[in-house]
């Protein structure tokens, strides 16, 4: 299940003029029985809001006074969030003669345009608080106190993620809850700026709205709002000319599959990195201790100590926390036993908390192979947003490829593809991959995006290391000289000091844009080279000016 809570706001959305219909109540109660939880997200006071909506005790939480406390109606228990605004705050604004006023444990309301008044004694106190606007309402907060925050201390409580959660308002103070939800939905009668910020709007409007979205919910966890529907969440792979080339976030069996050397790492962890950079929590399977130094991660096992079961469980109960399980202490007719042990506590965590979003299997060949028994392990389910990565797709369990949704191929796709019935029928070059899925039709060629982990580390080997064979020679046009430049700066050193002739003898050949492109992989720094060389011979400055100045400005300025 996707969707583990169901927030929503209060005043027009779930009530109409202060109440909620019985047909919304009894929406509520069978969402309830689904196992999900709720949560209301009001700008109103709790006392208020217990008087006029009796069965508030539905909810497990309330986030009251547009975030700054909150409610659990079991146990009439009130946590507040933030302090309340000073005293003399309040009594200024009565001096001034502001009606109405509301004064809550944190929330000081009125109405417009009383906000003027609000903001010039703020401002005359040298107070840090907010104006927050609910459609005529006015509200003052202390600072960085919303909805959002409010939701996020809530989801703490159940270890919960917000990519779990469904998030149902109409106006303006809804903005910063309905953002950070997985799927943000308006109601009909909400706001224009709502509306054209949400992910879906409903055709009812209020609790019609609300009721509409619960039936979803209940009947297939919202499966109709697909991933172009939710595009916001996407993650980039890379680019087929301008277009992104990109990965809905939840549900699909991606294989990624290539020689070794072809650019597996590299798109994997551009993938990771964009999981981490969009808050989803993911869990590595890593055989080899390849991905020891994933910054995003917290790595438990070494070579010498075998990670455990209940360790991995333990991090990932953190929302904020992804984990890289490395395998190398086992032996390695071991690993496999230790994953078909692992794969039912990660179905379980899932089933309670919806996490880790993304599973990660490196050397899946080793864990799933062709042999692989299922014992006590639903695979389709298994298998749902998972990321397996291996040489070649062949050596895995057939039930695996069949449940592969998405492939991602490198160095050799009709290889990788052959498995599906289809072939890529190219040549890929490096820094190519080619993305097949079920649903997409033919295969598509794209530019890898690497991650920004592998772009620092490249961007170090070439402009300070040492790139061997790899290496630029000046060696003239008679050959006299040897000067190696092992690197883009010892380049820019040789190229500042070499004469004339021998800089233009390289140029006209075109030795530093073949260089560029084929040791050095960068499109940009060869197209820089290009221009240069079509200057011809004159100036020679300039041609030495606009390859330094490409060199400089991509590898060796300061970040």
């Amino acid at each position: 299940m996707r969707y583990l809570a169901f927030a929503t706001d209060y005043d027009g959305t779930l009530a109409h003029h202060g109440q909620v219909d019985g047909d919304t109540v009894d929406a509520l109660r069978r969402l309830k029985a689904s196992g999900r939880k709720l949560i209301l997200v009001t700008g109103r006071q709790v006392d208020d809001l217990a008087r006029v909506f009796p069965e508030l005790a539905l909810f497990d939480l309330v986030v009251g006074e547009n975030g700054a406390l909150i409610y659990r109606p079991e146990g009439r228990e009130t946590r507040r969030l933030a302090e309340p605004p000073p005293s003399s705050f309040v009594d200024e604004l009565r001096r001034r003669g502001v009606e109405p006023l509301a004064v809550g444990q944190v929330v000081v309301a009125t109405e417009q345009p009383n906000e003027r008044v609000a903001i010039e004694v703020i401002r005359e106190l040298g107070l840090e608080l907010q104006v927050i606007f609910n459609k005529g309402s006015v509200m003052v907060l202390p600072a960085s106190v919303n909805k959002a925050s409010g939701l996020q201390a809530a989801l703490q409580e159940f270890a919960l993620s917000p990519h779990n959660v469904v998030g149902i308002g109409d106006a303006e103070n809804d903005h910063a809850f309905l953002s950070m939800c997985e799927c943000g939905i308006a109601v009909a009668n909400a706001l224009d700026a709502v509306k054209q910020r949400a992910d879906h709007v409903t055709q009812g409007r209020a609790s019609a709205g609300v009721r509409e979205v619960i039936e979803a919910l209940i009947s297939d966890d919202l499966r109709a709002l697909d991933a172009a529907t939710l595009r916001r969440h996407s993650i980039l792979l890379g680019r087929a000319g301008d277009d992104p080339v990109v990965l809905s976030p939840y549900g699909a069996a991606v294989l990624l599959a290539g020689p070794s050397g072809s650019g597996k790492s590299s798109l994997a962890r551009g993938i990771l990195e964009r999981l981490h950079e969009h808050g989803y929590q993911f869990s590595i399977v890593d055989p080899e201790g390849d991905y020891d130094n994933l910054e995003v991660a917290v790595t438990i096992g070494t070579p010498d100590r075998a990670p455990s079961i209940s360790e991995v469980i333990g991090i990932l109960k953190d929302p904020a926390e992804s984990v890289v399980i490395n395998l190398l202490a086992l032996r390695v007719q071991e690993r496999p036993a230790f994953f078909a042990e692992l794969l039912p506590h990660v179905q379980q965590l899932r089933a309670q908390v919806g996490r880790p979003h993304w599973l990660v299997v490196d050397e899946a060949h080793h864990l799933l192979p062709a042999t692989w028994g299922q014992a006590d392990v639903s695979l389709p389910q298994a298998l749902s947003s998972t990321l397996l990565i291996t040489v070649h797709p062949q050596t895995l369990a057939r039930d695996v490829l069949d449940q592969v949704d998405v492939a991602l191929a490198v160095g050799a796709p009709d290889d990788v593809l052959q498995p599906f019935g289809t072939r890529g029928g190219v040549t890929l070059s490096s820094g190519e991959a080619m993305i097949w899925s079920r649903h997409d039709g033919p295969p598509r060629r794209f530019r890898i995006l690497p991650g920004q982990l592998e772009q620092r580390r490249h961007i170090r080997k070439y402009a300070a290391g040492d790139l061997g064979p790899n290496a630029f020679y000046f060696r003239g046009p008679d050959g006299r000289l040897n000067l190696r430049a092992q690197n883009l700066g010892m380049f820019i050193q040789i190229a500042e000091g070499v004469d004339d002739e021998t800089w233009l003898h390289h140029l006209r050949r075109g030795d530093y844009s073949r260089w560029f492109s084929a040791a050095i992989k960068d499109p940009v720094l060869e197209a820089a080279a290009r221009r240069a060389e079509a200057l011809g011979d004159t100036p020679v400055a300039e041609s030495r000016r606009l390859i330094r100045d490409a060199i400089e400005q991509r590898y060796t300025a300061p970040a």
